[in-house]
């Protein structure tokens, strides 16, 4: 069955240029954003026909970076000053969660990347600060459009009926985005400027600081208030936020709460395990496929995805980014189904080394002609193993829809990722599952990646599962989360090439288990109190 996707790109938004774009100046101007004047939002709001169109533009907040083919600079990026595809959502998200850990390294010498996987950022570092800029612009989004569905605005532009029904369901997905982007918040930044809908724009009094704690809350508080007006898990358009969605953020919230509150809520993550895995999901046969450029054909593992199309979402971003980044050398790009390679992104010894030499493990695919397993320079894409996860390419070999904008989704959350937060919270100590089922899980998600039942496993411990994870989700940006959980982000406990600015690895400062607040935001916003060490 193919599932219509929700449509990200070509949707007509009659209002002010001053809503579309942000400046990179500080989050107090993300949150300030100029709100639709009074006239244009009675002209959106009065008629349902707009609602969808202005709902997209929140999705499409995460797959694009601004208004025009390959997102584009000023004016065309959704954040002034920063180029749209540099900053693209889900790029970003990698290039912080991904590139600063044994997963990837990068070979491109563009400003201050190469210190991300050296793990020597500073609170001047231009990636983080667009990482942080495009959570806010999209936090603003979501409070904009919340701003013109409450209750006495739908009353008031007589939307009645199963308009109003649908509204409500658009009202919810609106908050469970601001709730994602918040989170995303809440795990890079920790303490950071909140802002909902009662916030007026224009204010002289810019966003009060939250704490995590209090942050945890607030998402937690979010995501269970719109749990039950969702739709049904499995019953939105593919792309669309559902219950499901819902419970795997809360999931994972969960999963991480002794890192963000100080106390382990293991039992809260199974009952949202044990909801999404009673909700009818199952995992796609084949591990590739699930990255291809169909991937959203017969795909009954995918609860949530970013979606691209290769014609409508011309991004250098997204999955555009995550296949010609990391082709290069020897790599024909056509085998790719793309025009050619960027030369940018591998992977580090330590990563292969997750992978059993046999091969076995279809998980571990890497290009290995002339390519080093050392890396002996950051900057050529030749040492360190090119690695491949997605491919411009359909499950019957056809290329997609064009050549250089890639059209496979980006999965945020899928039922693998719900197998192994069950397995690890059992492995906690949290209740209401057991061990033998987390271990049926896991031979599930074994058996896929090995064909057979030659890789099964009788028992599993927390180190095993953090290596697991690292096989099954790699590049899929929750590798940073993980490895502080674990405690080995930053400690001597576990060590890649380059991590600490030295070929073996070393430990690095604590403190850097949180992203520094940029500069310029510390400057505009006085409420603000900067992360420890930086």
């Amino acid at each position: 069955m193919k599932l219509n996707k929700i449509k990200l790109r070509n949707i007509v938004l009659p209002i002010s240029a001053a809503f579309l774009l942000t400046t990179a100046s500080s989050c107090v101007k993300d949150l300030e954003r100029e709100p639709i004047t009074d006239a244009i939002s009675l002209n959106i709001y009065k008629d349902f026909s707009n609602y969808k169109n202005v709902l997209a533009k929140l999705y499409g907040g995460l797959a694009m970076g601004g208004q025009i083919s390959g997102d584009g600079d000023q004016p065309d990026s959704d954040i002034n000053g920063i180029n749209g595809g540099f900053s693209q959502y889900t790029r970003l998200l990698y290039t912080l969660n991904v590139i600063t850990t044994d997963e990837a390294v990068i070979g491109w010498n563009d400003g201050n990347l190469h210190t991300l996987h050296k793990m020597t950022w500073d609170s001047s570092n231009e990636f983080i600060a667009a990482m942080y800029y495009r959570v806010y612009t999209e936090i603003a989004y979501c409070n904009e459009f919340l701003r013109n569905v409450t209750d006495e605005k739908l009353a008031g532009n007589n939307i009645t009926g199963d308009n109003l029904s649908q509204a409500k369901v658009m009202r919810a997905e609106a908050r469970f985005l601001r709730a994602q982007s918040y989170y995303h918040a809440l795990d890079m930044f920790g303490n950071v400027p909140f802002a909902d809908e009662s916030y007026v724009p224009g204010t002289p009094n810019p966003p009060k600081r939250i704490e995590r704690k209090a942050l945890f809350d607030y998402i937690e508080s979010e995501l269970l208030a719109i749990a039950g007006e969702l739709k049904d898990p499995r019953t939105n358009e593919y792309g669309r936020a559902d219950k499901a969605a819902a419970w795997a953020l809360l999931a994972r919230l969960y999963l991480n709460a002794e890192i963000y509150t100080g106390t382990q809520r293991n039992t809260d993550c199974i009952t949202y395990c044990n909801k999404i895995i009673g909700a009818g999901y199952s995992l796609k046969s084949k591990y590739e496929d699930l990255f291809l450029a169909d991937n959203n054909i017969n795909n009954p593992e995918q609860i949530l995805s970013v979606n691209f199309d290769g014609i409508n979402t011309q991004t250098n971003g997204g999955t555009t980014y995550m296949v010609h980044a990391a082709v290069g050398g020897k790599m024909a790009s056509s085998d790719f189904g793309i025009n050619g390679g960027w030369s940018g992104i591998r992977t580090t010894k330590s990563f292969v080394g997750l992978f059993p030499n046999t091969g076995n493990d279809k998980r571990g695919r890497f290009f290995t002609m002339e390519q080093n397993l050392e890396i002996n320079d950051l900057g050529s894409f030749n040492d360190g193993y090119a690695f491949i996860k997605y491919k411009n390419i359909k499950s019957n070999g056809s290329a997609g829809a064009h050549t250089n904008w890639v059209e496979a989704d980006i999965p945020l959350y899928r039922l693998a990722d719900i197998y192994l937060m069950y397995a690890e919270a059992v492995l906690r100590g949290g209740g209401g599952g057991d061990q033998a089922t987390a271990i049926s899980y896991i031979n599930k998600l074994r058996e896929r990646a090995y064909e057979n039942t030659g890789g099964n496993v009788t028992s599993i411990n927390l180190d095993f599962i953090l290596d697991e994870r690292a096989r099954e989700l790699s590049w899929e940006s929750t590798r940073r989360t993980d490895l502080i959980r674990f405690g080995k982000y930053t400690t001597a406990a576990y060590l890649w090439p380059w991590k600490g600015n030295v070929k073996d690895g070393k430990a690095v400062e604590n403190y850097r288990n949180l992203f520094p607040i940029p500069a310029r935001d510390m400057v505009a916003n006085p409420n603000l109190i900067q992360n420890p060490g930086y």
